[in-house]
């Protein structure tokens, strides 16, 4: 049987596209409007990151970039909702660390595989601070270490709540340090902070970026930081090791993910696209207003970094004996 020239080119014309199409995931993408999912509350850190990225790559791609908040269940929410999503890079995980390092080791399961998410870049560190009330009698992290040695459990300290990065940095502190503190948990970092700056606690391990405007507005002191090394926002703060606790290191990070499957060609066209945006100089500016330190690395980068992470939080959680109520 044989065939007009015509539909043979038209087969071999179609073929050719199908094959492609398959071979090319990315295939023009992005063609629609990407959701990234921010597991956490507006107007944090964790919410503005995202933010900042969501419009350069809306302007990079003229193409809608939506960040939609998801909370709850300390990050689950959000990320069993992106696990559960198609895997085409139209639907993207913002996180800080507790959905895909912390929460794996409190909870007894999750809907969700945390390993599974295939990553694109971790956008930044921001680095935990030791804050304390003003009128509480001391000057350094020495002497809030002494202190709580003397009031023997009797200080308190605020927390996001029970397994979150501010109650694991705390805990981490009082197992180097050997002290002991009573936890008050909260429902996010906006009240904590409101009962630091009204005496109502003691003390507070929150991140960098909103607890140097009330540093330097004398409504709490900052007495140190507890990343490993000195952060740019405030050069002059010392660092918890420098006070007598040997490598201690206490940063939150902010990754972007995709769901499980999603093929590599996307995630490399995001990871490509979002180093790109990190560069520029006015994301750097605002980053660095977060207290936020950029990363942007390699998704093959960001899995050796996970996996420090994991191994790292495990084991104050472990030591601490942190569980989830």
């Amino acid at each position: 049987m044989t065939y007009p020239i015509s539909r043979l080119v038209t087969c071999i014309v179609l073929a050719t596209g199908t094959v492609y199409a398959f071979a090319n995931p990315t295939g023009g993408y992005p063609k629609a409007a990407i959701k990234i999912i921010v597991n956490f509350p507006a107007g944090g850190t964790a919410d503005i990151l995202p933010r900042i990225i969501a419009q350069k790559l809306s302007e990079k791609w003229q193409q809608p970039v939506i960040v939609e908040n998801r909370t709850g269940a300390g990050g689950n929410i959000g990320a069993d909702a992106v696990a559960k999503a198609p895997p085409d890079g139209y639907t993207l995980l913002a996180t800080p660390p507790a959905p895909l390092a912390i929460n794996q080791y409190l909870y007894k399961s999750l809907s969700f595989d945390p390993a599974r998410f295939e990553p694109v870049t971790v956008l930044a560190t921001v680095p935990n601070v030791l804050a304390v009330k003003t009128t509480l009698p001391v000057k350094t992290a020495k002497d809030f270490i002494a202190y709580a040695k003397k009031e023997d459990g009797m200080v308190t300290v605020a927390t996001q709540g029970n397994g979150t990065t501010s109650h694991l940095t705390a805990s981490m502190f009082a197992t180097q340090s050997g002290t002991k503190f009573t936890y008050v948990p909260y429902k996010g970092t906006a009240p904590a902070l409101t009962d630091l700056m009204g005496g109502q606690v003691d003390a507070f391990f929150d991140n960098i970026a909103s607890m140097s405007k009330l540093h330097e507005t004398g409504k709490a002191k900052i007495l140190a930081v507890a990343s490993a090394k000195r952060s740019p926002l405030l050069p002059n703060m010392p660092t918890l090791s420098e006070a007598g606790l040997p490598e201690f290191n206490a940063s939150t990070f902010f990754a972007m993910a995709a769901p499980p499957g999603t093929p590599v060609e996307i995630t490399q066209k995001l990871n490509g696209a979002i180093r790109d945006i990190l560069k520029q100089k006015d994301v750097q500016q605002k980053f660095l207003e977060q207290g936020a330190e950029i990363v942007g690395n390699s998704p093959g980068e960001m899995t050796e970094f996970l996996a420090n992470e994991r191994a790292r939080w495990k084991k104050v959680i472990d030591s601490a004996g942190v569980t989830m109520n």
